[in-house]
């Protein structure tokens, strides 16, 4: 369960980067510097698009991190160009995939502690299905629904990203 619910994970940060593509596309298109998205927002008071690609990273490699019994990778959450914003999701993504299967074998002992929960702890099942996963599609959400507010046209089914089909 662990290995395919990260691995869901890691596939919906890489459909940021369909994003990141049709953003760049855009500024092109209406000719201007495309890292101006990267500090938009919805509301005055949320966080900028960049801080939420940083969290979905975040929340996709502690996941693997510590399900797998390991200690996260450190980020600077210094990005400020989408070339940088890129370079994030591809290190998150190479790190949650270097963890095997094997590796999550012990995740339902695992216990998971929060630095904003002093002296508690979440069990490995609980963490991945109340923290990791909604935590990595709500900060996606909110990275598509900036770009969209701002005239990107990204659409459902790249938020979807690349899709498995087979042939019947």
């Amino acid at each position: 369960m662990y290995y395919q619910a990260i691995s869901q994970c890691v596939h919906a940060l890489k459909a940021v980067e369909i994003f990141l593509d049709k953003a760049e596309r855009y500024a092109q298109e209406k000719n201007f510097d495309v890292n101006v998205l990267m500090s938009g927002r919805l509301a005055p008071d949320m966080m900028s698009f960049t801080y939420q690609v940083q969290s979905a990273c975040d929340y996709v490699k502690a996941g693997a991190a510590w399900l797998s019994a390991q200690k996260p990778p450190k980020h600077e959450d210094n990005e400020r160009t989408i070339d940088e914003v890129r370079v994030r999701i591809r290190k998150t993504v190479e790190f949650a995939q270097s963890v095997t299967a094997e590796q999550y074998a012990n995740a339902n002992e695992q216990k998971v502690k929060l630095s904003w929960a002093p002296g508690k702890a979440l069990e490995g099942p609980v963490y991945l299905l109340q923290m990791t996963v909604p935590n990595v599609y709500f900060h996606v959400a909110m990275a598509y629904a900036i770009l969209r507010q701002n005239g990107v046209g990204v659409g459902k089914m790249d938020f979807l990203g690349a899709i498995d089909f087979v042939d019947t």
